[in-house]
């Protein structure tokens, strides 16, 4: 008896091992808190197939929508932690309803295992085509001249679309009125009538509408200019010192995930974003490749964490 008890441990640790060495040996479900045809499911959709390639299994997409993707978020949390279940989420699922939502179901960095960060998203600052302005400080400005008087428009209260633009006012010190939609089409629909005045948006629908004269794109929100938009600045060359700001898109798996299935999983991701035509067409859906293995990952959620809580917390959005 006293030999089976030294030998347990050993043997547990050998079948974990053999276990790990040969995962996966099914389907791997990746879920998403939001309908289908969004552009997280066009992202996941983008990728599934190189990345059913390298692992060497079927990738099956699941949606699990509500609640600004906290229903999507509790599957996933609730699932072994086997690498078989994942998540793609976005910048709000992750470091933007930790803040908004009084009281969220889970927790970043407690309940999930970062497993690879896949894009980056940035926005463009916009203005109706009527606004007399061509710049981004020719923007600030005629805003601080009228302060109260200029109405920026978003999808809804506490999402990207409406912090981007109070991180701006921050930055900038102008006072703009927020007018929240129900999503960006309505939103974007009273910018180009000039309803209000001032938006940020993601790329692809900016980038359509300004190269059709119907909005202006003063500046993209990235470290570097945007492929689809080269010509417009980005707001740290416009004269805000530092200004960066974009959304990601990154997958995750339950807590207490194996390192060595978090590494295959991380590196089968980062097989995946090496391939040229993923890279193109992710850009061409408005999302720039960006890589950040497990651990990396792991950080830069900590980092983004406290940044959107402060921006959530300058806006007063809450939500229940």
């Amino acid at each position: 008896m006293k030999q089976l008890k030294f030998l347990a441990p050993i043997l547990f640790a050998v079948t974990s091992t053999l276990a790990t060495a040969a995962f996966p040996e099914k389907p791997i479900r990746i879920v998403i808190g939001f309908p289908a045809g969004g552009p997280l499911d066009q992202h996941a959709r983008l990728l599934s197939e190189k990345l059913q390639a390298a692992l060497g299994q079927p990738i099956v997409i699941d949606y699990k929508a509500g609640a600004g993707g906290t229903v999507g978020a509790q599957e996933v949390m609730k699932a072994p932690p086997d690498g078989y279940t994942l998540m793609l989420a976005n910048t709000g699922v992750m470091v933007i309803n930790p803040a908004l939502y009084t009281k969220l179901p889970y927790h970043t960095t407690r309940d999930f295992t970062p497993i690879a960060r896949t894009a980056m998203q940035p926005l463009a600052l916009l203005v109706n085509p009527k606004v007399p302005v061509n710049t981004l400080p020719e923007f600030v400005s005629y805003a601080r001249t009228r302060p109260g008087q200029v109405n920026y428009g978003s999808a809804g209260n506490g999402g990207i679309s409406h912090l981007v633009p109070e991180m701006f006012k921050t930055a900038t010190g102008l006072f703009m009125v927020h007018i929240p939609y129900r999503g960006s089409a309505p939103a974007f629909t009273d910018l180009m009538a000039g309803q209000v005045q001032f938006m940020a948006e993601s790329i692809p629908q900016a980038a359509a509408y300004h190269k059709q004269g119907k909005v202006k794109a003063l500046a993209v929100t990235s470290r570097e200019r945007n492929p689809a938009l080269p010509d417009t600045p980005t707001v740290i060359e416009s004269g805000i010192k530092d200004f960066e700001v974009v959304g990601f898109y990154g997958f995750l798996a339950p807590a207490g995930l194996p390192k060595d299935v978090a590494a295959k999983l991380s590196d089968a991701f980062r097989q995946v974003l090496t391939n040229p035509d993923i890279r193109n067409r992710m850009i061409t859906q408005g999302a720039d490749p960006a890589f950040l293995g497990h651990e990396e990952f792991a950080r830069y959620l900590q980092e983004q964490m406290p940044r959107w809580a402060d921006a959530v917390k300058r806006s007063g959005a809450r939500l229940d």
